[in-house]
């Protein structure tokens, strides 16, 4: 994620945005560490204040968590008692690292047509037959929400091909839920688990 703006958000809002993490993790996070070997080696990109990850190392996973903005990784920090590497996505450049990359609400902010070189690396990342966990809200193109950050807002079918364009991934879970955001605002989301 490379847009001002979107980095502006989080950099300056960190405090506030981060409070949210006392409702627990993710829906999806539970069902996709059942899927992993305990101990699994995983990356998160876009750990936010680190609520995901902090239930990862609980579950005794080995965790590599990352932000995109400085002040995120900051705060993700001082939750998890442990470094967090400030990273963008177009960073990563791990070579078959981890066995599980997960991605939630973050990749959502790359735009459509950076979104395979992304993919790209997070295949890369994978050791083989390693799983990948992204979620992103729907649409019908590119916009910013109401505090200026930017989204993609594919269509299912955009990101069917760009998944398709980026890696031979086997797709094991589609799931299209409604769910809101920081913003309150009623969406459509879909959740994907793929396996490279």
């Amino acid at each position: 994620m490379s847009d001002a703006a979107t980095l502006a958000f989080y950099e300056r809002e960190a405090p506030r945005y981060t409070l949210g993490g006392a409702q627990g993790p993710s829906r999806h996070l539970d069902a996709f560490l059942d899927r992993l070997t305990p101990g699994a080696r995983i990356l998160e990109v876009g750990c936010g204040g680190g609520r995901d990850a902090a239930r990862m190392i609980a579950r005794g996973f080995d965790m590599d968590p990352t932000d995109g903005c400085p002040a995120m990784a900051k705060k993700a920090q001082e939750r998890l008692g442990r470094p967090v590497r400030v990273m963008r996505f177009e960073q990563l450049g791990a070579d078959a690292a981890y066995d599980a990359v997960w991605a939630h609400a973050s990749l959502l902010h790359v735009p459509l047509g950076e979104l395979s070189d992304a993919l790209k690396r997070v295949a890369g990342a994978l050791r083989p037959g390693g799983w990948h966990f992204a979620n992103y809200k729907l649409g019908h193109g590119e916009g910013r929400d109401c505090f200026g950050r930017y989204y993609s807002f594919p269509t299912e079918n955009d990101l069917c091909t760009v998944y398709r364009e980026a890696a031979p991934w086997q797709a094991v879970v589609v799931d299209r839920y409604q769910g809101s955001g920081f913003d309150g605002v009623a969406a459509d989301w879909l959740a994907l688990v793929m396996r490279a």
